[in-house]
């Protein structure tokens, strides 16, 4: 099933040409994707055969031209994969996978804590709160009414009734404890979010956030400031990015020496497209066509740097 194929947007009817125009893009070219959904007008409807009841999505209305250029009102296609790979690991789903990413369990979020950064709308955070997660963290840029929204949406989205039923335990999966959402812009580690948050989540999800290659800097700052360290060896950070902006622009993010700085390494790095079909990542393909190359998307898996054996953690 098509990773898009889960949204029904929602709203007021609308005669603009151009809205028709983008809405037949599938039909005119059958190879072409829609990247981001939704706008201040229009709301979506996320519908997943394994939730008790569709979710519903409120786009922020963005007032600020500084704030516009973020794009953090929109839901994006690296959102609906990550969740769609949350999803599929806590339940034990079967979905195409080709082993690229190791195996599909190691998604599963019960009992863990999670913080996303760049949220957006929140989805995979929403879906991990509805599935065990035992404490939600959501952040995007501290812009008024872009966290207005997406605190209507994760306490819309994370209540008991869209839980499905846990079928070894009885009652629903959800199982929280507590859920956050504040702003945080990356980087900026000087604040009672991060001071309180240091070092303390089992999950980062970062979905989307690729695209502004001067960012990476900060965002892998941010990554690795709120994953957990020390002796525990299976915190993870999610990072699913689109190609739409181009190869070019998004792959700094997993230069080994940048991660390393922060003290984090490349565990997994594939290519995933909105039919499931799965690549190996590759740092160059030469030129891409746009209209295939939106449909992929890399994932990453990034964990702490592990010492090797006998080491002291200086070489020696």
């Amino acid at each position: 099933m098509a990773l898009t194929s889960r949204l029904t947007l929602t709203g007021p009817d609308t005669t603009d040409p151009e809205d028709y125009l983008s809405s037949s893009l599938g039909t005119i070219f059958p190879d072409d994707v829609t990247t981001q959904h939704g706008d201040a007008d229009h709301g979506l409807l996320y519908t997943s055969p394994h939730l008790p009841k569709p979710l519903q999505f409120s786009l922020a209305k963005i007032t600020e031209e500084k704030d516009r250029h973020l794009f953090s009102h929109y839901l994006w296609n690296s959102s609906l994969m990550l969740a769609e790979l949350i999803e599929a690991g806590t339940l034990g789903l079967e979905i195409p996978w080709s082993g690229l990413g190791g195996d599909i369990t190691d998604f599963n979020v019960s009992g863990m804590s999670t913080i996303e950064l760049g949220a957006g709308t929140a989805l995979p955070s929403i879906m991990g709160g509805l599935l065990g997660a035992k404490r939600v963290v959501v952040t995007d840029y501290p812009a008024p009414e872009v966290l207005k929204t997406l605190k209507e949406n994760v306490m819309n989205g994370v209540r008991k009734e869209n839980s499905p039923p846990d079928h070894g335990e009885g009652g629903k999966r959800i199982r929280l404890e507590e859920v956050v959402v504040e702003g945080h812009g990356w980087g900026e580690l000087d604040t009672p979010l991060a001071r309180d948050n240091k070092h303390k989540f089992d999950r980062v999800f970062v979905a989307d956030c690729l695209w502004m290659g001067w960012q990476h800097g900060n965002l892998r700052r941010s990554v690795g400031w709120f994953l957990k360290e020390g002796e525990d060896e299976n915190a993870r950070a999610w990072v699913v990015g689109g190609f739409h902006t181009g190869r070019e622009e998004m792959r700094g993010f997993f230069e080994e020496e940048a991660l390393g700085g922060e003290g984090l390494e490349v565990e997994r790095l594939w290519e995933r497209d909105c039919d499931g079909e799965e690549r190996e990542w590759v740092w160059d393909r030469g030129v891409e066509d746009v209209r295939v190359r939106k449909r992929w998307l890399a994932v990453g898996v990034l964990r702490r740097i592990r010492k090797e054996a006998g080491s002291n953690g200086k070489g020696e």
